[in-house]
């Protein structure tokens, strides 16, 4: 079971925030923050990316995906962006000892952090031998797999990146949500094979591009009230 901590109480939420590491990017300055013991973000540019007490839908997304290859007893999966680890434990969770999970992070100062101050928050989720960390740009990953005919297909895509799709996006050239890499994406599933996808909004442009290239498509909103983030399940055809 995933650890659940307390929520903060009314006089914690006052305490200031601590910086416990940064690092600059192409996005501006990666930020580790931390004000009470189980109480984390991580902000770009001063933008909070994530908060280790808001996060049921990175949850929601690693236990839907889970959940719809659970009939597999050795599941091969790819996850894109490893955050503060808690979308990784929840899989961990669901998925069978004989499966094998690939985590690409492009950042190494998040796979540092996520071994080290929020081991606690996501229990120590990178030593798990079913988990395999690349410091690389999962896209490329996806890439390699779709043209290699050596290698078996991925039963499962997750993609839980900053943002997600939007209505900004590339609808061609995007790396990861444009058509091009959607059937990228669909060449390096197994017949049947899913891609999950965290977005802050659902978005209907890309909608249409996941089924236009061969995915049958379901949108998930998870909890009640509150600013409630979308997850794709997309399924490769058989």
């Amino acid at each position: 079971m995933l650890v659940k901590f307390p929520k903060p109480r009314s006089d914690e939420m006052a305490k200031p925030w601590k910086t416990l590491d940064s690092e600059e990017t192409p996005h501006g300055v990666l930020e580790l923050r931390q004000r009470d013991e189980h109480e984390f973000l991580i902000t770009i540019a001063g933008r909070i990316l994530m908060n280790s007490h808001t996060n049921r839908s990175e949850l929601a997304l690693a236990q839907s995906v889970c959940r719809a290859i659970k009939d597999h007893t050795a599941p091969r999966l790819l996850f894109g962006g490893l955050g503060m680890g808690c979308t990784l434990r929840a899989a961990i969770e669901e998925l069978p000892a004989a499966a094998s999970i690939e985590v690409c992070e492009i950042t190494p100062v998040v796979a540092r952090w996520c071994a080290g101050p929020l081991a606690g928050i996501n229990r120590s989720a990178l030593d798990d031998p079913r988990v395999q960390l690349e410091i690389e740009d999962v896209s490329r990953i996806i890439a390699n797999r779709a043209d290699d005919d050596g290698k078996p297909r991925l039963d499962a895509i997750v993609l839980d990146l900053y943002e997600g799709p939007h209505a900004k996006t590339n609808a061609k050239r995007d790396p990861f949500y444009g058509t091009i890499a959607l059937d990228v994406t669909r060449r390096a599933l197994a017949p049947g094979g899913v891609f999950a996808i965290w977005s802050e909004a659902p978005d209907a442009a890309f909608e249409k591009r996941v089924k236009a290239v061969g995915f049958e498509l379901e949108l998930i909103r998870s909890g009640k009230g509150g600013r409630r983030h979308a997850v794709y399940l997309a399924r490769r055809k058989r």
